[in-house]
């Protein structure tokens, strides 16, 4: 083995060794991040048998890490999509069918996709490259990996780590720049608590079907996710299948985002991972949580020159798909700024409004493309 592909080899491991800590010692994203770290680890050993390879003697071995890739993901895309059955039964849609308008915040605090498609563009990438690096910003990263399979990005590797490891980072990048783009009086703002009208079982049970059908028509490419995310969520509601709803939230859920993990790692060779394009995905990456933060205030801040109930700027930062992490970090920013502030029931509507959105949103950029 040369010597540049011994450095190669040490150095995804050192990356594999960072991804572990991260997840272990500093707990972001530990379902993901620890079996992708463990997994960079695996692929980069010599010889490895976790990846196909022609033995001498006895001809060619599939490893059980590229066979997991080439059935779970790159023939079907099955983990990803299996993976939003689970998020759909862990979603409760009543803060956001109470006051529908947060939904305008979900898809408002996504502008940072287009904004990282522009810059990976002027970066040189293809246009199918620069779609599946831009849906780093809608902080889902199921959705980043699906995008990058259907469209055969050259990086799926760097994009699946920035995607989930920013989405970790969100406690420290959403609140430095909501403080940059508010003052502290809007922080401070406070909502009238007030639980909304009741929304009724047979609502509830509509409105998956109603959103499947809607997003079947407006962006097509979109219905394997948003579909197996209302089907999940129709599994929680209906009331009478609350084992398998337990199930997809727990069981389904951890087996497949443990499979998702170890097995992205097919991606993270040494010769796939260490490119100078990584580093230009992890600026684009952070540039785009950063606007999805500023797109969600904007947009609240625009909104509220018409409301006579105003909003607290920071719910429309809760519009990111990352759920539930990103509506927990606003109501910690709230009660920092004020105690006492509840805003909690808002930040989740706008949340969960984020998760169908991303959904969509990188339907149509497929349906574009």
């Amino acid at each position: 083995m040369e010597l540049i592909e011994v450095v190669k080899m040490v150095v995804m491991w050192l990356i594999g060794f960072a991804l572990i800590y991260l997840a272990v010692k500093k707990e972001y994203e530990p379902n993901l991040l620890l079996p992708m770290g463990f997994g960079a680890i695996l692929v980069n050993l010599p010889n490895t048998g976790v990846l196909n390879q022609n033995m001498e003697g006895i001809g060619e071995i599939h490893g059980i890490i590229q066979w997991l890739y080439e059935v779970g993901i790159e023939a079907s895309e099955a983990f990803p999509i299996l993976l939003f059955i689970g998020i759909g039964a862990m979603i409760d849609f009543e803060p956001l069918l109470q006051r529908p308008i947060l939904a305008l915040y979900g898809f408002a605090a996504h502008l940072g996709i287009f904004v990282a498609i522009g810059l990976a563009l002027l970066m040189g990438f293809n246009v199918a490259d620069a779609f599946s690096i831009g849906i780093i910003g809608a902080a889902d990263g199921p959705t980043a990996i699906l995008m990058s399979q259907i469209l055969k990005s050259n990086y799926m590797g760097p994009i699946a780590v920035v995607a989930y490891s920013y989405m970790a980072l969100v406690p420290i990048i959403m609140p430095t720049t909501i403080r940059v783009i508010t003052t502290q009086k809007e922080r401070q703002l406070t909502m009238p608590i007030h639980k909304g009208k009741k929304i009724s079982k047979t609502a509830k049970i509509i409105f998956p079907i109603v959103v499947t059908i809607f997003a079947g028509f407006v962006a097509p490419m979109s219905i394997s996710l948003v579909g197996f995310l209302m089907f999940g969520n129709l599994i929680r509601e209906c009331g009478v299948l609350n084992s398998l709803s337990k199930t997809a939230q727990d069981v389904l859920t951890n087996l497949i985002t443990l499979l998702l993990g170890i097995t992205i790692s097919f991606s993270m060779t040494a010769d796939k991972f260490l490119q100078v394009e990584t580093l230009f995905i992890m600026l684009i990456g952070l540039v785009a949580f950063i606007f999805d933060t500023v797109g969600g205030v904007l947009a609240v801040k625009i909104i509220n020159l018409f409301r006579k109930e105003k909003f607290n700027p920071m719910v429309g930062a809760a519009g990111i798909s990352a759920f539930p992490m990103a509506s927990r970090v606003v109501q910690k920013m709230a009660s920092d700024e004020n105690p006492g502030n509840i805003i909690i029931m808002q930040a989740v509507g706008a949340n969960v409004s984020g998760q169908v959105a991303s959904a969509i949103i990188g339907g149509i950029l497929l349906g574009l493309f």
